[in-house]
């Protein structure tokens, strides 16, 4: 990837799609499905077939919250990544997935509790953390794998 291009899924059918800074203002669309993309850096939820391919192809480091509706600091930590996936959308995707409806990964993982945060970047596990972190916490973690 170039460092002048971001990265972005798409909502619909799950292609990354690279877009340039300049054009994030143009409404860009995927180019496979021509979906609008959402450059906004929001989670994505996710299955766990769907994040098998998303961390596997992704360009960009992926950030994946594995947690449940029913947990107080998971839901304590939703602000935080969205913070997060706002100031670097297109240079790290942050995926969320349900525990409860998809426990297969967090399973194959070995996750004891949640929140539980992995970091993936190129298609493996590169760092992670449990419970409530703080946005500076988090920044420490992924900067390192960031592009410029």
């Amino acid at each position: 990837m170039s460092s002048n291009t971001l990265s972005f899924r798409c909502p619909s059918c799950g292609r990354i799609n690279r877009v340039a800074p300049d054009r994030l203002d143009q409404s860009p669309t995927c180019g496979a499905c021509h979906a609008r993309l959402d450059v906004s850096g929001a989670p994505v939820h996710l299955d766990d077939d769907e994040l098998e391919r998303l961390v596997s192809r992704s360009p960009v480091p992926v950030l994946v919250d594995f947690y449940a509706d029913w947990c107080g600091p998971c839901r304590m930590l939703a602000p935080t990544l969205e913070e997060l996936g706002r100031r670097y959308a297109g240079r790290l995707i942050i995926a969320k997935v349900d525990t409860d409806r998809h426990p297969r990964t967090a399973q194959q993982l070995g996750v004891r509790g949640i929140p539980a945060l992995y970091l993936y970047d190129g298609g493996r596990v590169v760092d992670q953390r449990t419970g409530v972190q703080s946005l500076a916490a988090l920044e420490q973690m992924v900067r390192g794998r960031l592009a410029a």
